[in-house]
């Protein structure tokens, strides 16, 4: 029995060695939802935004957690009293880095003529001025805010960014669980989500 030999001119033989694959890595943890424009809507995004933290590794009682839910909940109200328009929800997105470092929160109305107002110091804010009290809040408890049109459509987008998570985290009671990236929410994550959509009603 013979075996073939390799022929030299054969085109079929890869030239060089093929570079391994490298493994995508792993999408940074994401929350998105949409909510009726009502005090109702923005209760039950505080209460998803709260349980989504902990089950990301920001436990609920830290610093971190306490600020960030505050951070939804002011963000939220605003969309309800100044964003709303008949019929149209707001959006809410949470987002962690990778690294836990940092939770981004935006959310989208579709009001287009009430702006809020650009970022100021603290010092510079009018204490008789009963607006934008609850953005005064925010740019206490978030390293960086600000606002920028909807690209999609009709609207703005008020964001904001707490950082430094899991310094903090480490700091209390030497806990760093770091933020857990999570490919569908598990069946205890669902039952926490359940539990605080029927405390909303």
């Amino acid at each position: 029995m013979t075996t073939k030999p390799i022929n030299p001119t054969d085109t079929t033989q890869p030239a060089t060695p093929c570079a391994p694959l490298k493994a995508p890595s792993p999408p940074s943890p994401t929350f998105e939802m949409r909510f009726t424009s009502t005090p109702r809507g923005a209760r039950l995004a505080r209460r998803l935004a709260a349980v989504r933290l902990d089950a990301w590794g920001i436990p609920y009682g830290t610093d971190p957690h306490d600020a960030i839910v505050l951070i939804v909940a002011e963000l939220t109200a605003n969309a309800v009293s100044h964003g709303h328009v008949p019929g149209r929800d707001f959006h809410l997105r949470l987002h962690a880095t990778p690294d836990g470092r940092t939770v981004r929160v935006e959310v989208t109305d579709t009001r287009t003529e009430r702006h809020p107002r650009r970022p100021t110091a603290p010092e510079e804010a009018d204490s008789t001025d009963e607006t934008g009290r609850g953005l005064l809040l925010v740019s206490q408890l978030a390293t960086r805010w600000d606002w920028h049109p909807r690209p999609d459509g009709p609207g703005k987008t008020v964001w904001a960014e707490h950082e430094q998570v899991r310094a903090a985290l480490r700091e209390w009671n030497g806990c760093d669980p770091g933020v857990r990236e999570q490919a569908a929410p598990d069946a205890g994550l669902n039952r926490r989500i359940g539990e605080a959509r029927g405390q909303s009603n």
